[in-house]
């Protein structure tokens, strides 16, 4: 632990100069562009990717509309848990940040001052890939990629280690993954209840015929019923 919380492998320390040092010979804009995207750009494409991923559900209708909605709301949940789980993990490790111990690295965004493992920005972002996943895999191989790319951004800014990054995508894999069988047992009910009141069509779509109405059977007196008289008269 003590060696982890030092520097890590010389690996680790070795990839961390490695990725960074792509930013020294970058123009500045550039560098300026990746710090607003490893820091909030990326995540907003994720959050924007979740709700293509509803609005997409909702058009599509169908018989797994309810439990594809209980998995888009579980994947915020799961990137909220993914961070509270993090406090203690992070607390006990206790790393530094990469630039508290190595000299020379182009830090592209300041007050950074918490510890380093493991990455909040990557588990937060591995759980929003992985529940989107869980609705939809076109939409969830996306959001995974958009983590990734994350990971990386996070190393390129000078701000993690490559193991930070690795822990961070690990965890909220863990989280979103091995906690959706709870999560979807407690949401679908839920989303369910939603789809079958009046706001249904709105939230969830055509999960059922009418949007959360009863299906309308034809009456009786319809096309091809006997008049009122003649079943009198066949009685």
């Amino acid at each position: 632990m003590a060696g982890l919380a030092e520097s890590g492998s010389n690996a680790d320390v070795d990839l961390l100069y490695d990725i960074n040092g792509l930013a020294d010979g970058a123009p500045r804009w550039f560098d300026r562009a990746m710090a607003f995207v490893g820091e909030y750009g990326l995540l907003i494409a994720l959050v924007l990717l979740v709700a293509g991923c509803w609005w997409s559900v909702r058009r599509r209708g169908g018989e797994d509309a309810v439990t594809s909605v209980a998995a888009l709301l579980w994947a915020p949940l799961a990137a909220a848990l993914a961070v509270v789980v993090n406090v203690p993990i992070r607390d006990f490790v206790a790393r530094p940040r990469p630039f508290v111990d190595h000299e020379g690295l182009d830090v592209l965004v300041g007050g950074k001052a918490g510890y380093s493992f493991v990455s909040d920005h990557a588990a937060l972002a591995m759980a929003l890939g992985v529940g989107l996943f869980v609705a939809d895999r076109r939409f969830g191989l996306a959001g995974i990629a958009l983590a990734l790319f994350e990971g990386f951004c996070r190393v390129y800014m000078g701000v993690h280690y490559p193991t930070d990054v690795v822990g961070g995508l690990a965890l909220g894999t863990a989280v979103a993954l091995l906690l959706a069988p709870v999560a979807m047992a407690a949401l679908t009910p839920v989303v369910g209840a939603v789809g079958r009141s009046a706001y249904g069509a709105w939230f969830v779509g055509g999960c059922e015929p009418g949007a959360g109405e009863r299906a309308v059977v034809p009456s009786a007196r319809g096309a091809g019923a006997a008049p009122e008289g003649e079943k009198d008269l066949a009685a």
